[in-house]
């Protein structure tokens, strides 16, 4: 059986993530109140945001930015969306 996790984005229980996804505290709070499904979405989000802010990834400012988008956005608060991108339509 796979875990669950009372997922802090969602709001309801769901299948957890099958190890932290970052070393230390932070990756252990994402193991204990993140599901999987909101796990993928975010790395999904951070790709794009990556790509369309042209973030540097070696760059302490960029990594901020997204560490703090990582938390509005698994918290369910308001958070950075890349400009231009539409969601695809489901027709």
């Amino acid at each position: 059986m796979s875990r669950t996790v009372f997922c802090q984005k969602y709001q309801q229980t769901l299948e957890g993530l099958e190890k932290p996804p970052y070393p230390g505290p932070v990756g252990q709070k994402i193991y204990e109140n993140v599901s999987k499904k909101a796990w993928q979405e975010w790395t999904d989000h951070q790709t794009m945001l990556i790509n369309e802010k042209h973030l540097n990834m070696m760059d302490p400012a960029s990594r901020q930015f997204l560490q703090q988008q990582m938390e509005k956005f698994l918290s369910g608060e308001d958070f950075e969306q890349a400009e231009g991108y539409v969601p695809p339509s489901n027709s």
